[in-house]
């Protein structure tokens, strides 16, 4: 998964940064490091296994609740 992959997967999910950093207990700078390319490891491979599984539709639970 590419960082432009990986930020698009994000905003399919209508996740922040911040959001995304709560699920995968990681600050939400590193996921924008990891989206613009700017770490070595872009994007970390087990936040892409993660973001496969949010993908397909899990959901754990400290999933941000969304109001209407």
């Amino acid at each position: 998964m590419t960082p432009a992959q990986f930020k698009q997967a994000r905003h399919t999910l209508g996740l922040s940064a911040a959001q995304l950093g709560r699920i995968l207990d990681t600050d939400p700078r590193t996921i924008r490091r990891w989206e613009h390319g700017d770490d070595p490891r872009t994007p970390n491979p087990v936040a892409v296994v993660a973001m496969g599984w949010l993908m397909d539709g899990y959901r754990p639970p400290n999933w941000p609740v969304t109001r209407p």
